[in-house]
């Protein structure tokens, strides 16, 4: 009696290195696995670098947490940014769609994260120290409240409001509802996301 012959252990690594993907489960990862071993040995030695590579060489900014391969990025170094602006997102990925949409020119701060108390994340796990003490230093007269739109993001947007309102001569606005409910900026169209900074408040 035969039966089908089991993948290689190597391949069962890949495969489940692969479903650590967002949106990608077991299927999708035999795909993709199956591709490149068969079609793409070259573009998966790529991958493997690539991945190498951003691992060791990427760390967050010492400013505003992006990610960076300096100790301080270089969006916090333009000379050019205005110091007084501060928008707090989420994500380096919310940060990247902001900046694409060419419309703000101020700084930012990366909270890394989001509030989730079921999931036990509090505002030391998402670094609301670290925000506070850098609007301290005295420069900056506006923070942009740029977390998403989602029941987790409104929840961080409102401790993060909380947390500067005693702070003297610092604005706190939200972005504007031009972004829908329960989305999340890095899909957000440009803009759209522009005309919600636009028409913050």
């Amino acid at each position: 009696m035969t039966g089908s012959a089991a993948p290689p252990d190597a391949m069962l690594a890949l495969v489940e290195a692969l479903r650590r993907l967002p949106g990608v489960g077991v299927k999708s990862a035999q795909r993709m696995a199956y591709h490149l071993l068969q079609h793409d040995r070259d573009g998966a030695l790529r991958l493997s670098q690539a991945l190498d590579h951003a691992v060791h060489g990427i760390r967050h900014c010492e400013r505003c947490h992006t990610f960076t391969e300096q100790p301080v990025c270089a969006t916090c170094l333009d000379p050019a940014r205005d110091p007084r602006l501060l928008c707090v997102v989420e994500t380096p990925a919310d940060q990247a769609a902001v900046e694409r949409t060419g419309t703000y020119r101020g700084l930012y701060f990366v909270l890394m994260g989001r509030l989730s108390p079921l999931d036990g994340v509090g505002v030391q796990d998402i670094g609301m120290p670290e925000l506070l003490a850098r609007v301290r230093e005295g420069e900056v007269r506006e923070v942009i409240v740029a977390t998403n739109f989602t029941a987790e993001g409104e929840v961080t947007a409102h401790a993060v409001a909380e947390a500067l309102r005693p702070l003297e001569g610092v604005r706190v606005t939200r972005l504007a509802r031009g972004v829908p409910i329960g989305s999340e900026l890095e899909y957000v169209d440009l803009g759209t996301i522009a005309h919600a900074f636009s028409e913050r408040r």
